[in-house]
């Protein structure tokens, strides 16, 4: 025994640390990789979430029912994730992608999450009717009386009317056009200036669906060309996810 050891005490074949510091030092090492495993997953799942920024694209059903129609929307087409759950509802806010008319997906998600993409999108608000006439019975009842100065062609088909600042519609403008057997088709727009692009909600018009629903939409003045297309698709997409109960037997 070393004369360090003779004064101390403590023979020199003693463990430098004891069996019960080594086993907190192991708890403590567990404990923080358990954090560290923790903390990975966590972030993976908030980065998730961050990237998609209250986007979805999960096609899971939900059934709304708004006033006196039902629908029945994937969450993906949905805009905002209180919405997406089946039941009563106010309204339902979709956003879908042009010409594909799909809702968010990891392919096309750059319209989503980039503005300078989102022209690529359109946006529908659908509520119930609150008023008799949607935007093309609207033409000869309202806007006609608050046309200003000489209409002239706009191209694709349409014509512009300007629309007096003093009745509400300061830097609108009313586009129409004639459709066999339909009533003129109407949107309005504010158009921008060629040094400003077109945003993804600088044309809206409104149009009637189901038993009583009024479907608000929004597009880029940038395929004001394919107004026909986009009118007809609109209307289909909103018909197609409508619930039509059958009668009940007597």
């Amino acid at each position: 025994m070393s004369h360090l050891a003779r004064r101390t005490g403590i023979s020199d074949e003693s463990p430098l640390f004891s069996n019960g510091f080594i086993l907190r030092v192991t708890a403590v090492v567990a404990v923080l990789a358990m954090l560290t495993l923790a903390i990975s997953i966590g972030g993976r799942w908030i980065g998730r979430h961050i990237t998609l920024a209250g986007n979805t694209d999960n096609t899971a059903t939900v059934t709304i029912t708004i006033g006196r129609d039902t629908l029945n929307l994937s969450e993906n087409v949905i805009r905002f994730p209180n919405q997406r759950r089946s039941g009563v509802s106010e309204r339902a806010d979709v956003y879908l992608t042009w010409p594909q008319l799909q809702g968010y997906t990891k392919e096309h998600r750059e319209r989503f999450d980039d503005v300078s993409q989102s022209a690529d999108l359109i946006f529908l608000q659908i509520t119930q009717s609150t008023m008799s006439r949607d935007m093309s019975g609207r033409v000869e009842l309202i806007y006609k009386h608050v046309m200003e100065g000489a209409a002239v062609p706009y191209g694709s088909g349409l014509t512009l009317h300007k629309l007096k600042a003093e009745a509400g519609y300061g830097g609108e403008v009313l586009l129409t056009a004639p459709r066999a057997n339909e009533a003129t088709y109407a949107v309005r727009c504010i158009l921008p200036s060629l040094t400003v692009s077109q945003t993804s909600g600088d044309c809206q018009r409104d149009i009637k669906a189901g038993k009583d629903l009024s479907v608000l939409y929004r597009f880029s003045s940038r395929h004001l060309r394919d107004w026909d297309h986009i009118d007809a698709a609109i209307r289909r997409f909103v018909e197609a996810r409508t619930v039509t109960r059958s009668a009940t037997p007597r």
